[in-house]
């Protein structure tokens, strides 16, 4: 139980840090590798909302969803160039697989299996 709340307190902290940071402006509009960045953006945060509203647990459909997200911010964040960019998409995806790996655990799923790479430079 112990190491859940804390998961859920680090997901709280670093969630009130993404939300307070202004979405880069020069993405708005912006895909890359055929993904949307608003809508990753808007994605993401729709499943770490949820997450943290259940305290602490997603169903199937979103666990899907965030395992998707991360995926994509995978393949979008080499493609990041300015530095206010690569911090907010880094952070989101620190957020997305602190959260799927929570609800994965929770689950008993596999969260290891996204772990390749830390998704900053």
């Amino acid at each position: 139980m112990q190491r859940r709340s804390e998961r859920q307190r680090n997901a709280s902290r670093l969630w009130r840090e993404h939300c307070r940071a202004p979405f880069p402006a020069g993405l708005r509009g912006t895909v890359l590798g055929g993904t949307d960045l608003v809508l990753l953006d808007a994605d993401v945060a729709g499943c770490v909302s949820t997450w943290l509203g259940d305290r602490g647990t997603l169903d199937p459909g979103r666990t899907r969803i965030l395992r998707r997200c991360v995926k994509e911010l995978d393949r979008v964040l080499p493609e990041l160039t300015g530095s206010a960019e690569i911090r907010y998409y880094g952070r989101l995806r620190r957020l997305a697989l602190l959260v799927l790996t929570a609800a994965e655990d929770v689950t008993g799923g596999t969260p290891g299996v996204l772990r390749e790479g830390d998704g900053t430079r």
